[in-house]
């Protein structure tokens, strides 16, 4: 069953995690204080969690940004087509394929065969968006997949990154995947994010949430 998490790290932004199993990976629902709008960042393999905490909230979708293509940070993404079917995805161009490719988002590994409705919009580097009231930046950094972004929100104080599964707290994202390239990844997080505020909140894929400033000082996989 999934887990959820209220979460307020900033006076402005409100984040709701959701932990789906089999993975423990993190979907989140990101609302500006104040708005009717919201944003879903990775839906998992539990996404009728997803759905009834934007009803209990009261608000509505504008958007699904997803990270990456693997299949536990797209499984929901059907469910809430299904239930919003206006509602856009978007994706960073280099892993847009796999939302249409079991092999390629390693569901077909273990049997699932799990695939997405086509993206709406793919992203690129260094791209602005502006929905539901909130500004942010993307940011690719390969490395986990071939074409990984991450979100950086910037109207916000600290700001805050929707990292998948590039930085994880004292962690990183696996690079033993076949578009996978840990020397790749790490500069990555070197340059794109360590260059960051050290007050910067860090929501990753997996596990709790960490800051930058933490991650130079104990990620014993990249060190500053």
């Amino acid at each position: 069953m999934a887990h959820v998490d209220f979460l307020n790290p900033s006076p402005t932004v409100r984040v709701v995690r959701i932990e789906s199993a089999p993975f423990a990976q993190n979907s989140y629902v990101v609302f500006l204080h104040g708005k009717t709008e919201c944003l879903v960042i990775d839906p998992g393999f539990e996404p009728q969690a997803i759905i009834d905490c934007i009803g209990s909230l009261q608000i509505k979708p504008e958007a699904i940004l997803l990270t990456h293509g693997h299949s536990d940070h797209i499984a929901g993404n059907a469910s809430l087509r299904a239930q919003w079917p206006t509602l856009p995805i978007f994706i960073g161009h280099g892993d847009a394929s796999k939302l249409l490719d079991p092999a390629g988002n390693l569901s077909g590994a273990f049997g699932l065969a799990i695939t997405s409705p086509p993206a709406d919009r793919l992203l690129a580097d260094r791209e602005t968006l502006d929905l539901a009231g909130l500004t942010m930046t993307v940011h690719e950094i390969p490395g986990h997949s071939s074409g990984h972004v991450v979100f950086l929100i910037q109207n916000s104080t600290p700001q805050l990154v929707f990292g998948g599964d590039v930085l994880f707290r004292e962690g990183v994202g696996r690079s033993d995947f076949p578009d996978g390239d840990f020397e790749v990844l790490a500069a990555g997080i070197t340059h794109r994010l360590y260059t960051l505020a050290d007050g910067t909140v860090v929501f990753p894929g997996h596990g709790d949430p960490t800051t930058i400033g933490h991650e130079k000082r104990h990620n014993p996989f990249v060190p500053a």
